[in-house]
């Protein structure tokens, strides 16, 4: 049983012992958590994915993410926020999402919000939330990850006061960490920037 320190990966490499578990985990782990992610597209994309994790496994959702994309036009802001009624029921009958009725209707909310937001604005905010580095030390084990920290607690009362919805601290640092705000790639994890 792991302490939460890194461990071997399939190449023998050090990783975060979470990345472990699926061959899914490694590559989303390699290549994509905790990279900057840039664009109000992209960023959306993210928030919404993190809102359907809620309460369940992240590979739920990675595993779904072909679907997920599918079915909400690419996360292109402007094409889910014209979705109808008509969409809204197809969202609610695809299998290949997590049909979660309150997580579908904040996504449609969310995007029909930040159409009255502009260009770059959700990008702009989101990123004004990112802590120094500097005052961050490279965790050593899980256990010196936090789920919640004042940043993203900053950042959900942000979101929140702009009318999005699902985007409470927990989602709001589980987005901070995947897209690059913050490094929380263990210490000797071969993924960690600058490792």
């Amino acid at each position: 049983m792991s302490d939460g320190a890194a461990l071997a990966g399939p190449d023998g490499g050090p990783r975060c012992p979470w990345a472990l578990s699926a061959p899914e985990y490694v590559a989303y782990h390699d290549e994509e958590w905790g990279r900057p992610v840039h664009g109000d597209d992209a960023l959306f994309e993210r928030l919404s994915l993190e809102a359907f994790q809620s309460g369940l496994s992240w590979i739920t959702i990675l595993r779904r993410r072909p679907g997920f994309r599918a079915a909400f036009a690419d996360f292109k802001i402007a094409s889910v926020a014209a979705f109808t009624d008509d969409d809204r029921e197809r969202l609610l009958a695809d299998a290949g999402i997590i049909r979660n009725r309150a997580k579908i209707d904040a996504t449609l909310a969310n995007a029909r919000a930040l159409t009255e937001w502009s260009p770059g604005e959700l990008d702009a905010l989101i990123w004004s939330h990112a802590p120094d580095p500097a005052g961050r030390p490279a965790p050593k084990t899980l256990s010196d990850v936090p789920p919640v920290t004042p940043e993203s607690t900053a950042l959900s009362k942000a979101l929140k006061k702009r009318g999005l919805r699902f985007v409470g601290p927990t989602t709001a640092y589980a987005l901070m960490q995947a897209c690059g705000l913050v490094d929380d790639h263990l210490e000797t994890c071969v993924a960690r920037r600058g490792a």
